[in-house]
């Protein structure tokens, strides 16, 4: 059986204010309140970002706090009651400066590259509708590259799978960047 500690920092129940034990649940041992039973689970954080590809060019962000001089392609996280979809073009807008029509799905992964947070990502297919491109929030330069020569270096592992299925998709070699974690 797997342990799995509890949030961080939990040690009562966050419903009834209890203290926590470990008890089996599935194959993990897991904090449960010794009060009202009630299991506390550690999920994954969401976060999300855009994939904007103009004439195989695709916009990217250089990181300016987190990450500080890395490129990634731009990103943040879901907030507690917002669409996936709003998120992202919420966070590209704050980042960029261009508002988006957010469209399909291109990829999903699990980032385990911070160890203090566990993220799932979510990559969509976006259009650009307006905006002036400029950088915004936790950014200092953004710009439009072509997918064989991307600066460097790339922020997180999963945006690089995520650039090696773009330059897979549109039948172009593979990169520097396409460095698999």
């Amino acid at each position: 059986m797997r342990t799995v500690a509890g949030p961080p920092g939990f040690h009562h129940c966050p419903a009834c204010g209890g203290s926590l034990e470990a008890r089996p649940r599935g194959d993990r041992l897991r904090p449960h309140c010794r009060d009202c039973g009630r299991a506390v689970f550690h999920n994954p954080a969401v976060g999300v970002a855009v994939v904007l590809v103009e004439e195989a060019r695709l916009l990217l962000a250089r990181r300016s706090r987190s990450y500080a001089g890395s490129w990634c392609i731009p990103c943040g996280y879901v907030e507690w009651d917002e669409d996936v979809r709003v998120a992202a073009a919420r966070e590209l807008e704050e980042e960029t400066g261009l508002a988006v029509d957010v469209g399909e799905v291109f990829a999903v992964h699990s980032n385990f590259h911070d160890q203090g947070q566990h993220t799932v990502g979510i990559w969509f297919r976006g259009r650009v509708t307006g905006g002036e491109l400029r950088p915004g929030d936790d950014v200092d330069a953004v710009g439009f590259h072509a997918l064989d020569d991307l600066p460097g270096p790339i922020a997180f592992p999963t945006d690089e799978l995520v650039l090696g299925q773009l330059r897979h998709e549109l039948g172009l070699a593979p990169g520097a960047a396409d460095r698999s974690p």
